[in-house]
């Protein structure tokens, strides 16, 4: 095999290896990004209590068959 093509070969393994962790730190910074975003709606979202039901609902249930 000819040197030149082993050090193309190389300089282009080495490249693409550059150009996935490129890519992988940009998901992983997207994904930081879109969490963060999640987070503020949810907390966005006011905290309404239920309304209580009258103290003689479900107090008697009629079962028969």
């Amino acid at each position: 095999m000819d040197l030149s093509n082993i050090a193309s070969a190389v300089s282009n393994a080495n490249a693409a290896q550059a150009s996935a962790t490129a890519s992988l730190m940009l998901l992983r910074k997207s994904l930081d990004i879109q969490a963060a975003s999640a987070i503020g709606l949810i907390q966005a979202i006011p905290q309404v209590t239920p309304p209580s039901n009258p103290p003689n609902l479900g107090n008697a249930v009629d079962v028969t068959v």
